[in-house]
């Protein structure tokens, strides 16, 4: 996926995030979307198509809710990858599972 040119968020999620993650919706624009492995979320009827991907912000592997609004990347939420993401991330794009190497 190519990286959105722009992107926006509510202030006051960013807020919470920030407070709850420590991790700023603005980091978003250092999120890798070249590397990034994108998937929809249809567990539920947002109302909007939403997509998560996981991908690199600087060293590390973080996961980015976002939702496409015309030209326009809406931030939904965006976290650190846990063990299992990370695990997931290095079988697809290795084709190695941890531990066969």
């Amino acid at each position: 996926m190519d990286k959105p040119r722009r992107f926006t968020f509510d202030p006051l999620k960013n807020r919470r995030n920030i407070a709850e993650r420590g991790i700023d919706f603005v980091q978003a624009e250092e999120f890798d979307f070249s590397t990034a492995i994108v998937a929809t979320d249809d567990r539920n009827d947002y109302g909007e198509v939403r997509e998560v991907a996981a991908g690199f912000v600087g060293q590390r592997l973080h996961i980015i809710v976002f939702t496409m609004r015309n030209d326009v990347c809406h931030i939904i939420s965006l976290r650190k990858a846990n063990k299992r993401e990370i695990k997931t991330y290095v079988q697809k794009t290795t084709g190695v599972e941890r531990g066969d190497a």
